[in-house]
């Protein structure tokens, strides 16, 4: 967003507990740990995605300012500023260049997953978009898949899901087909 002022943003500080990928395989986001207050999602474009990775690491602290959407619990990231004071801010994306740079990082492969739902994922202007599993597996879909899922991708609901999925150094996301709650059969 190259033409908001970072300076003139609130800042969220925190340490990095996690990176997201999306279904390219490419860094948009991070989670935040901050004392006292809930994890923090924060979005960031692809572009910056390169950056982020070559600068920020697991466990790193980080200042963020951005702004915040009136509908999610997420901050979309004008600026990051690194351990080092390294400041990397979103000037938009790059002009337009070969689209075989923007292949997938990882070839996708079908993947089927289970967890514990600790965190809604949302895109930039805060529509759900998926959710955070307890193993650190994002699950990723389209906006209006996910506003038909919000009791699936609730805290607390233990769910299964297959589709495609990818895995790097940085992590692993699924882009969902199907998803299915876990329920326990507790017989006597």
């Amino acid at each position: 967003m190259h033409w908001i002022d970072p300076a003139c943003l609130p800042e969220t500080v925190g340490q990095v507990s996690q990176f997201l990928l999306n279904p390219h395989g490419e860094l948009d986001g991070l989670i935040l740990e901050r004392k006292g207050r809930p994890p923090q999602q924060v979005h960031f474009p692809p572009h910056l995605s390169k950056r982020v990775a070559r600068h920020v690491a697991i466990g790193d602290s980080v200042r963020v300012r951005g702004v915040k959407p009136r509908s999610a619990d997420l901050v979309v990231a004008i600026s990051l500023t690194t351990k080092n004071a390294l400041e990397i801010v979103d000037d938009g994306p790059p002009p337009p260049h070969d689209p075989k740079e923007h292949a997938p990082a990882s070839k996708t492969k079908p993947s089927d997953v289970q967890g514990e739902i600790v965190l809604p994922l949302f895109g930039p202007k805060g529509e759900l978009r998926g959710a955070l599993l307890d193993d650190g597996t994002s699950l990723r879909m389209p906006p209006h898949a996910a506003a038909e899922l919000t009791a699936y991708l609730t805290p607390g609901v233990h769910v299964q899901a297959w589709g495609e999925g990818i895995e790097n150094r940085f992590g692993r996301t699924v882009n969902v087909h199907e998803i299915a709650e876990l329920v326990d059969d507790e017989t006597e």
